[in-house]
């Protein structure tokens, strides 16, 4: 969905100007990426906010993800935080002592 950033609103296409321009300021709007969608990168040298520029090719899905990780590395390096593990730790004791308990049950 089109976003304004100087309205500080969304807009649908349907109540943005023919040209795909914000109706109250008349910005023209670059609309948010969608998963399997491409959209248009910034072109190199292009100020934010700047929507005179011409659109570079566009960008697929593998592209906006390869932005999301950054250039460090892919992402697969990533560790689990302590308390994610604790918790796992837990839940592994707790369906222990569940077992037991139904072993008991079943065995009396």
């Amino acid at each position: 969905m089109p976003w304004c950033e100087t309205c500080a609103k969304f807009w649908t296409p349907s109540s943005m100007t023919p040209d795909g321009a914000c109706p109250s300021c008349g910005r023209t709007l670059s609309t948010t990426p969608v998963a399997g969608t491409t959209v248009a990168p910034d072109v190199a040298g292009a100020t934010p906010g700047d929507d005179t520029q011409p659109p570079g090719p566009p960008l697929t899905l593998k592209d906006l993800r390869q932005m999301a990780v950054g250039p460090e590395g892919d992402g697969d390096d990533v560790k689990a935080p302590w308390h994610f593990k604790l918790m796992l730790v837990a839940l592994a004791l707790y369906l222990g002592y569940r077992a037991v308990q139904l072993v008991i049950l079943v065995v009396r």
